[in-house]
């Protein structure tokens, strides 16, 4: 993973010191909402103490945010479905979608099967798994980024 100049993945450890967590924590909040300084009252306050005393992974605190209040009114209520699609691989894979179909997939799912399922689809993704695992914040990948087809 050397030639990634423009992103150092945020990884938390057994090892991790509360400063560690709290970098983990902004980072999410930076990558997933596009905001590293979100307001006390959209803070997902239990989630950060999960994550805190280590009940919760960093996948499982990305899927908290994912699937936040503060989350659907911002990206689900407030965009069009084309634009919410595209917003969480962004999100949550680090990478735009790679075709039209990819876009398809995830509104049907959507529509069908409800909002949770559309983010834990990205989170439980073979892809997110194999990029970051249950330690790592998602971060941009860039559009270069293979896919397992």
């Amino acid at each position: 993973m050397g030639s990634m100049t423009f992103a150092s993945p945020v990884e938390l450890w057994p090892t991790s010191s509360p400063d560690d967590f709290q970098s983990a924590i902004r980072a999410v909040y930076k990558q997933v909402l596009g905001n590293p300084h979100v307001m006390d009252s959209e803070r997902l306050t239990i989630a950060e103490s999960q994550l805190g005393d280590r009940s919760f992974s960093v996948r499982d605190f990305v899927r908290a945010v994912g699937k936040s209040e503060f989350y659907r009114a911002r990206y689900f209520e407030a965009c069009a479905p084309y634009r919410f699609v595209e917003l969480n691989f962004m999100h949550f894979l680090g990478r735009p979608p790679q075709s039209q179909a990819e876009v398809s997939e995830h509104i049907i799912r959507c529509i069908e099967q409800g909002y949770d399922a559309e983010i834990d689809s990205y989170l439980d993704s073979d892809e997110y798994q194999s990029s970051f695992g249950e330690s790592i914040v998602p971060y941009n990948r860039g559009a270069k980024t293979e896919v397992g087809q």
